[in-house]
């Protein structure tokens, strides 16, 4: 996490020292949740190695899952976190995860007492609103086959470890269809 924080050149060496000193480690299991829906979400959480996967369940009781989160990237119920209503998201663990847990109010303690701080957090919402408008505007113009072939350039090492139906609900399409653009790319 420290090399994460030190990449945006924005908080002092003893700012991230700070945030260090109020990360708490937590390890999920494949499978395991780091939080459920009907929870409130009080923390932001660093994933620092494995893959975890943020689904809701439709109406029909089908999950859809909508991001995933790799290392190197923070992640939370975010609209949960902002409002401190229950979320209607559900965060599970794909592999083996290792996360670095900030609580709310800590990360609060930090902004009200840091320029840099608060400049830190307005980034990071700032980059959930981008990422979000990216995956929309991707929804909206490319094929799945695009979609696809986008991650496999991003995010080419862990495709393999994303199972078939997560991966198919990611992208917006059936794991048929998924496996027949895998075959066609052959």
């Amino acid at each position: 996490m420290k090399e994460y924080l030190q990449s945006f050149h924005l908080l002092t060496e003893d700012e991230i020292d700070t945030f260090l000193s109020k990360a708490e480690v937590y390890n999920l299991e494949r499978g395991e949740y780091f939080i459920r829906e009907g929870a409130i979400s009080n923390t932001v959480a660093f994933v620092e190695s494995g893959i975890l996967r943020s689904f809701y369940v439709t109406p029909e009781g089908d999950e859809m899952t909508y991001c995933i989160s790799f290392q190197n990237s923070f992640m939370t119920a975010y609209s949960s976190y902002i409002s401190g209503l229950p979320t209607v998201e559900n965060i599970q663990a794909i592999t083996p995860v290792r996360l670095l847990l900030l609580q709310k109010k800590d990360i609060e303690q930090i902004s009200e007492t840091s320029t840099n701080g608060l400049r830190f957090a307005k980034l990071m919402a700032e980059n959930e609103y981008m990422e979000l408008e990216r995956r929309v505007f991707s929804y909206q113009r490319e094929s799945a086959r695009e979609r696809y072939e986008n991650l496999l350039l991003t995010r080419p090492e862990f495709i393999e470890q994303i199972p078939l139906k997560y991966l198919a609900s990611y992208l917006g399409i059936t794991p048929r269809h998924l496996s027949r653009l895998r075959a066609e790319m052959i």
